[in-house]
């Protein structure tokens, strides 16, 4: 068991549920998860992570989505610096975007929320700016429902890439 997974299952709940709503910014996940420790592996802690995800409907989904920047802007200045770097470097692919793809993205984005309802959610790592705008466009064409999974989806994508994040944060603490 890394030292990071150690630290968090020791953690007290309270302080486990603030720690992992950085992965995920819906409380109901961070409760069932914080509920769920300890974790004996780092396989463990994914596989918890993806049920309890899956167990929850629209309106934690939509929570988590509401933590994020929109594609190709700042993180807002709430929530954790590690939340808001980790957002900065999963979206590096859109900062370095030509400016007419800047532009699109942010129509894009728009278009994305007022047809939806809420902002486009795409796991960014590794991702190029334009890889992000063809899959916005594409997405838009997708009915409420099917969109609502699709992007529950990318969400559960990002919270898995977090949850390693976490632990090496925390491993870092504890080696301070």
């Amino acid at each position: 068991m890394s030292a990071g997974l150690e630290r968090l299952n020791q953690l007290p709940a309270a302080e486990a549920e603030d720690e992992l709503l950085k992965c995920c910014g819906s409380k109901n996940w961070a409760r069932g998860m914080a509920q769920s420790r300890p974790f004996r592996d780092a396989g463990a802690i994914a596989d918890a992570a993806d049920r309890i995800w899956r167990q929850l409907g629209r309106e934690d989904w939509l929570a988590a989505f509401r933590c994020h920047p929109k594609i190709g802007e700042k993180p807002a200045q709430g929530g954790s610096a590690e939340t808001r770097r980790w957002a900065e470097q999963e979206q590096s692919g859109a900062r370095s975007a030509k400016d007419d793809v800047r532009a699109a993205l942010a129509e894009g984005n728009r278009a994305y929320e007022a047809h939806f309802g809420y902002i486009y959610i795409v796991c960014a790592t590794g991702r190029t700016s334009e890889e992000m705008l063809a899959l916005l466009s594409q997405r838009l064409q997708n009915d409420p429902d099917t969109e609502l999974r699709i992007a529950a989806e990318e969400q559960r994508k990002i919270t898995q890439l977090r949850l390693e994040k976490l632990l090496r944060e925390l491993e870092a603490r504890v080696e301070r």
